[in-house]
């Protein structure tokens, strides 16, 4: 092996009942070296990194070598002893226990002992803070920080346990431009310190900007690694997908009546004179910087967040949704942004998901389930969003992200809603995926759904949205008309406090 190799592994395959996630991986990683992972939904990207961080065996005949040694065998355990750290999209942190608390359970203070050194607990976690250059008191509880702080924290934590490689997957889906460029700084710095970072995402205009290598998977099978100056978006989309993929502009076709009016909605320190219109069969795209107030207005609509003032009106009639439940029952559907926390229950199956919404509906006058109508509410879902691998009974935790997402909408598609709002419809999802989703919601659309889709990524909401909102600072600054919109005009109202309509 190369002096400077940190990690190679060869011949990996993993088999799970009825799929073959991974099929003859091979992936090197240099040391200090900043390396893109990157396929399509069920390429997997999410089965390797378990198999390195020693959550999943690999099949028999796999190799893999730490630093030239060949290991053979990875754990949890093991695999944090080797240099390996893994920060999953949820950080898996503790949100009661302080900051120095969720460093240390990173394993930095393993010493045998039942008796835990609280000042050397303190000392770790404060020098592995120190070491990214921010001010985050160790003391805090980690719940009171912002998601960019509870990433740091994550960082830190793999700092303590003298990490080598750390694994980053999707670590900007939930950060501000502002904070992308600070762990983008961050990242340099461990480069410069010999540290390696395998970086996980679906952005390529951020993975052109931090990586120097890219590795390619699609369909479980390894298909190159490549250096970022032999790359562009055109051709990496090219080896992920096998295909050319572009957003299409998608029109609505039969946009009808108003089937909702916001009047003057009011939440103090969340949104203000909030007003609009939804109409059977369009899609209203409401974009803006993160902060701006998209999700905690959607949420109200659907009972999680009580406005203070306005008027709600449904087909005509004004109505008080004060929880989810009411906002079900008036036809309402909301796929949230964080589909891990929100959207599943990630230890039942793809099946028990999708039904979970409707499951009344599935109980006999006996209250036992009917179990054959569940298989086949379920299976119906299952097709209509296109899971791969199409396995009711796989753990929901299992999938890729963006398989989790689809099942997300799955299960809310199974009420059949008459207005489905949707938070972030593409979040972590590949580039390939995107596309199908987007068609999927113009063609429920076309169907005579009203759809309300928050979206920070202008192209989709460009390419999407038969009308745009866009929100600053908890106020609508501007509505487009879909077909006529530009980026430049659109940005403009995201950035620009004139709290006019363009």
């Amino acid at each position: 092996m190369e002096k400077n190799t940190f990690l190679h592994v060869r011949h990996i395959s993993k088999t799970f009942p009825s799929v073959k996630a991974l099929d003859n991986i091979e992936f090197v990683v240099k040391a200090g070296e900043v390396h893109a992972l990157i396929g399509e939904n069920g390429a997997g990207k999410s089965t390797l990194i378990k198999i390195l961080a020693g959550v999943y065996e690999p099949d028999l005949g796999a190799e893999i070598e730490i630093e030239g040694s060949r290991i053979e065998k990875l754990n949890p355990i093991t695999s944090v002893r080797h240099g390996i750290s893994i920060i999953f999209q949820d950080f898996s942190l503790f949100p009661n226990l302080t900051v120095a608390e969720n460093i240390a359970m990173g394993g930095a203070l393993e010493s045998g002992s039942a008796v835990v050194k609280w000042n050397q607990m303190r000392e770790v976690a404060k020098k592995a803070v120190s070491k990214l250059g921010v001010d985050i008191s160790v003391d805090v509880r980690l719940g009171t920080l912002s998601i960019a702080k509870q990433q740091l924290v994550a960082i830190a934590r793999s700092l303590a346990s003298q990490a080598k490689l750390i694994i980053m997957d999707e670590p900007t889906s939930a950060l501000s431009k502002g904070e992308v460029e600070l762990l983008f700084k961050i990242i340099r710095g461990l480069q410069a310190d010999g540290i390696a970072v395998v970086f996980v995402s679906h952005k390529l205009e951020e993975l052109f900007e931090v990586c120097e290598t890219f590795t390619v998977l699609r369909d479980g099978k390894y298909i190159g690694t490549y250096p970022a100056a032999e790359m562009d978006n055109t051709k990496l989309i090219s080896l992920m997908v096998g295909r050319n993929v572009e957003f299409e502009r998608l029109s609505g076709k039969n946009i009808g009546e108003t089937i909702l009016e916001v009047k003057n909605l009011t939440k103090a320190g969340n949104f203000k004179d909030i007003s609009f219109e939804l109409h059977k069969g369009e899609i209203l795209g409401i974009t803006g910087l993160v902060g701006a107030g998209r999700t905690e207005v959607v949420q109200a609509l659907f009972g999680l967040n009580k406005p203070d003032s306005g008027e709600i009106i449904l087909n005509g009639a004004k109505v008080n949704i004060n929880s989810p439940e009411e906002a079900v029952k008036l036809g309402l559907a909301f796929v949230p942004e964080s589909r891990q926390t929100e959207g599943l229950v990630l230890r039942q199956s793809m099946r028990d998901n999708i039904v979970l919404p409707i499951l009344s509906t599935l109980t006999k006058r006996s209250g036992l389930i009917d179990h054959g109508a569940l298989g086949d509410e379920a299976d119906k879902w299952i097709k209509e969003i296109n899971v791969v691998p199409a396995v009711p009974d796989m753990l929901a935790g299992q999938f890729s992200g963006g398989n989790q997402q689809r099942i997300v909408i799955g299960k809310w598609l199974a009420t059949h809603p008459k207005l489905l709002i949707i938070d972030e419809p593409t979040n972590g999802i590949d580039v390939g995926a995107k596309s199908e989703i987007h068609r999927l919601l113009r063609s429920l659309a076309d169907q005579g759904m009203g759809i309300i889709m928050i979206s920070s990524e202008l192209p989709e909401v460009l390419a999407l949205s038969d009308r745009i909102l866009v929100m600053r600072r908890g106020r609508i600054n501007g509505e487009f008309e879909g077909a006529t919109a530009d980026s430049e005009s659109v940005m403009n109202k995201a950035f620009l406090a004139d709290n006019k309509v363009g």
